[in-house]
């Protein structure tokens, strides 16, 4: 697949990003998780009850979101209709919700 020039990552990322918000403050809601969202342009920022966070953000320049959790630095690179990650071929909504349940200590499943 050819790279995206900067105006169609953007857009991707961006769409991405704002499902990503959808999701994980449903799945919040039904695990009865306390997270708190704050999203600032193409930075996302999940703050859980212990202070501990995650971060989403998207990078242009390598045409990826990265996430920063408890359980490391990942890379997702779009493909096919979905995020991959770079090294464990994981798709981002099942490996984000690993982390996601990591670190609010409740099973959350985005979808």
């Amino acid at each position: 697949m050819p790279p995206l020039n900067e105006t169609e990552f953007l857009a991707l990322a961006g769409a991405a990003l704002d499902q990503l918000e959808t999701a994980i403050e449903a799945a919040a809601d039904a695990a009865d998780a306390d997270i708190e969202t704050n999203r600032t342009g193409n930075v996302m920022e999940l703050e859980f009850e212990d202070g501990s966070k995650i971060i989403v953000n998207s990078q242009a320049p390598m045409q990826e979101l990265w996430v920063a959790a408890k359980a490391g630095g990942f890379h997702f690179r779009h493909d096919g209709g979905k995020w991959v990650d770079t090294r464990s071929g994981a798709e981002l909504y099942a490996a984000l919700s690993g982390y996601l349940s990591q670190q609010a200590g409740a099973a959350l499943t985005l979808k």
